[in-house]
């Protein structure tokens, strides 16, 4: 069963709104077993509208629609769907009773304006909205179905999940859908798809891969698709295992977007505690940390040294060292580390130095240098010196990504 979405709202196509119902809703229902085959961003424009609407119809098995439900000028979409399944406007008792209640829950008086927001096609059957004025609408046309809900995202999320689906599910018949979504690190996605030619070759018809590369990391998404719920996920699986011993040097772990989750999971487990010392990286590896709720239990905090007086007094660099190789060097990364581990007193610690630029770069240490270190509370430490040359905020985002996997091989190593 395929679904088109399309999202109205000026605001999305300029920028200052990002789109976040589109990943909501595929996202939503993906795990139904929907196949979304396109996403649609379009203007607050009548022909845009209504042509991307028919397109919709066309091509998919029902349209799902967001945006331009208000009670302001530019919100036609109720206007603009009645117009194409010829239907005549009324007032919806019901939904009026509703504005009536969120306005005087409000302390509001009901203007001509807003109720407006309880005229609706009569074709449409209404689907009610507790949390906002604008109810949803969905039509049925030839076996399809066109639904429009409100584009505030928490009135459409709630609609969504209490509403839409349900109705969903009982006018289609959905497929299997499931999705294994493996995390790798240390390898370049054209070295990995050369590794993986004859596997993805010999894949089944109905089980896709996809590589998602990140800053300095590589997600693989296995996709399978059919009609018998346990038959396609032991395929997926039986897939899955031929792919491991395939990837089994780059493997991080399953399921995760990013590596500072999996980075807290292993400390929790352990029942080990991480400081960082930054420099270059500005705290971002410690604040990717935090980012994880319950990062006080195994978190203990972070010194970013910017300058070298920092480093000195702080974290007892030493002036020689940093005058002889430079702030950017393997010597000082490790005496940062170490450093942290006897200040924040933790089982690990991190510590990060290089030239994230677009300035700074020599011949010996051009832009993108980085060294990265790891210590642990026995005072065994460990430098590697990388080179991520890219945008200022890709360095540092490649750079908190290598330290994680760097401490992750640590952890797993038992050191």
């Amino acid at each position: 069963m395929n679904i088109e979405i399309i999202n109205i709202g000026d605001e999305l196509l300029i920028g200052q709104v990002v789109n976040t119902n589109a990943s909501f809703m595929a996202q939503e229902l993906n795990k139904v077993g929907f196949n979304i085959i396109r996403i649609s961003t379009i203007a607050d424009n009548a022909k845009d509208i209504e042509l991307c609407v028919k397109e919709g119809l066309q091509h998919s098995d029902c349209v799902l629609i967001t945006g331009g439900l208000g009670p302001t000028k530019d919100d036609i979409t109720k206007y603009t769907l009645a117009k194409i399944f010829e239907s005549e406007m009324i007032e919806d008792q019901n939904v009026l009773a509703n504005v009536q209640k969120i306005f005087s829950h409000r302390g509001y008086e009901l203007t001509p304006t807003n109720r407006l927001q309880a005229q609706v096609p009569k074709k449409c059957k209404v689907i009610e909205n507790l949390v906002g004025t604008a109810p949803g609408m969905c039509f049925e046309t030839n076996g399809k179905l066109v639904i429009s809900m409100p584009g505030v995202p928490f009135e459409m999320k709630e609609m969504m999940t209490k509403h839409i689906i349900p109705l969903l599910l009982s006018f289609y018949k959905p497929s299997a859908i499931f999705h294994k979504t493996i995390l790798t690190q240390g390898i370049g996605e054209s070295f990995l798809s050369d590794i993986l030619e004859d596997f993805e070759q010999n894949l089944p018809k109905h089980i896709h891969l996809a590589y998602l590369p990140q800053a300095n990391l590589l997600r693989l998404r296995l996709s399978a698709q059919g009609e018998n719920h346990n038959q396609v996920k032991e395929e997926l699986e039986a897939q899955i295992n031929k792919l491991m011993p395939l990837i089994n040097d780059y493997f991080i772990g399953f399921d995760e977007n990013d590596l500072s989750r999996v980075v807290a999971k292993l400390l929790e487990q352990k029942g080990k505690t991480l400081s960082t010392v930054e420099s270059c990286t500005g705290g971002n590896i410690a604040h990717a940390i935090t980012l994880n709720a319950g990062s006080s239990q195994y978190f203990k905090g972070t010194i970013v040294a910017y300058c070298n007086q920092v480093k000195e007094d702080v974290l007892e660099v030493e002036a020689k060292s940093i005058e002889d190789f430079g702030a950017v060097s393997k010597e000082v990364a490790q005496q940062m580390a170490l450093g942290g581990i006897k200040k924040l007193k933790t089982d690990y610690c991190i510590s990060a130095t290089g030239i994230a630029g677009p300035t700074g770069g020599t011949d010996q240490k051009p832009i993108g240098t980085i060294w990265i270190a790891v210590a642990n509370s026995k005072r065994e430490v460990q430098a590697q010196q990388f080179n991520f040359f890219s945008s200022r905020e890709n360095f540092i985002n490649r750079a908190t990504n290598q330290a994680f996997a760097m401490l992750l091989k640590w952890i797993k190593e038992g050191k």
